[in-house]
């Protein structure tokens, strides 16, 4: 005999639970499968960062705003630790500057300033001053401890929504509109999500293969906690990163900066490294990161890559200590040109993966406008 609920969701990393919430919001009846004892891919993998200012004005950054709230609702009501922290891009070189000047100037909609070099050394200290040129600063970013916020929603949907949690819980089969576990238990849903990575591999093959998604490899570290109770400030980032948020895509001056760093910067280029910094809760600051895409991933992480990262953070900010208390990777699904797949192998079952390095920022987003899309409530 089946256990029947309106809703089941399959992944328990952010993307599944946000349509799970979404889902239990809308009145719905939820049972959410992770395989594991708790979520343990991309989404505990990252820096934390709810990142607006990264998407493109208009649409995306209206998603990534509407994130923005659910994650303030989550502070709110489910204890989850979010700071306001804001972003700031910093500017080492000429051609940098330029870009940060006219996204200023041509991005209505987009809560943003631009800063001379002595206004973001007066508000920002932490901003290495060597050959700065000025600063692009954003009020809108929030910072949360990706592996302490993971595992406090799903506790918070079953609370407040009676949303039903099956962890260490294994979906081997999919019939719409049925599921099977590995322990021989079937569920019957009239809507099945499928939010678990490149792991939907596993369930539907043939689908995986033709959607065009490739794995993506990101190197990481963080500090530990910084001494007596310093703070980064904002979420911190540099030239490099313009490169690779398409946000920038429309400034006039970004080809030079392309340009520039495909010349001096070869191995930047090659292991895709754009440099970021976060503080978490405990004072730790998370750096990274780097994209080694299919073929290129490799178990053995690149001493160099991090040696990178990490001589090039030192040329945006200046912190009391850089002892680094931990190492990682993580993997995550892409897709070259959409933001998000969709995919709807049965009917009643959609499969929801690859919103790349930006599941933080875009997740709770999707999953509102795919239900405001299909809800027939």
């Amino acid at each position: 005999m089946s256990e029947r609920v309106d809703v089941a969701v399959v992944g328990g990393g952010i993307l599944g639970l946000a349509f799970a919430w979404e889902a239990a919001r809308r009145g719905n009846s939820v049972a959410l499968f992770e395989r594991t004892a708790a979520a343990s891919g991309a989404s505990i993998r990252n820096f934390g960062m709810v990142w607006p200012i990264g998407q493109v004005p208009g649409a995306d950054y209206g998603r990534a705003m509407r994130s923005r709230e659910r994650w303030l609702e989550l502070k709110r009501d489910a204890g989850v630790w979010a700071e306001e922290c804001g972003s700031l891009h910093v500017a080492h070189a000429d051609d940098e500057d330029a870009v940060l000047r006219e996204f200023a100037a041509a991005s209505p909609g987009v809560a943003c300033e631009y800063l001379t070099a002595a206004e973001a050394l007066k508000r920002f200290p932490a901003v290495n001053p060597d050959g700065l040129r000025g600063a692009l600063h954003s009020p809108t970013e929030v910072v949360v401890n990706p592996p302490a916020a993971v595992a406090r929603v799903p506790h918070f949907l079953a609370e407040k929504y009676g949303v039903a949690l099956h962890f260490n819980t294994t979906v081997t089969h999919i019939d719409a509109p049925r599921l099977t576990t590995a322990a021989g238990e079937t569920w019957a849903a009239s809507r099945i999500f499928v939010c678990s990575g490149v792991d939907f591999e596993t369930l539907f093959p043939a689908v995986f293969a033709a959607s065009g998604i490739r794995r993506c490899k990101l190197q990481m570290m963080r500090t530990a906690p910084q001494p007596g109770g310093w703070r980064i400030g904002p979420h911190l980032a540099g030239g490099l990163t313009l490169c690779h948020y398409k946000a920038f895509d429309a400034c006039p001056s970004l080809p030079a900066v392309k340009g520039r760093v495909a010349e001096a910067m070869p191995e930047f280029v090659r292991y895709g490294i754009h440099v970021m910094a976060s503080q978490n809760d405990r004072g730790e600051v998370v750096i990274g990161d780097s994209h080694e895409y299919d073929g290129e991933i490799s178990i053995f992480d690149k001493p160099e890559i991090d040696r990178h990262i990490l001589d090039y953070l030192r040329t945006l900010v200046r912190m009391p200590s850089w002892d680094i208390a931990a190492r990682w990777h993580g993997l995550y699904a892409k897709h070259p040109t959409k933001l998000i797949v969709y995919e709807e192998p049965q009917p009643g079952c959609v499969v929801a993966a690859a919103p790349g390095g930006a599941g933080m920022t875009l997740s709770f987003g999707f999953a509102r406008d795919w239900w405001d899309a299909h809800d027939a409530r």
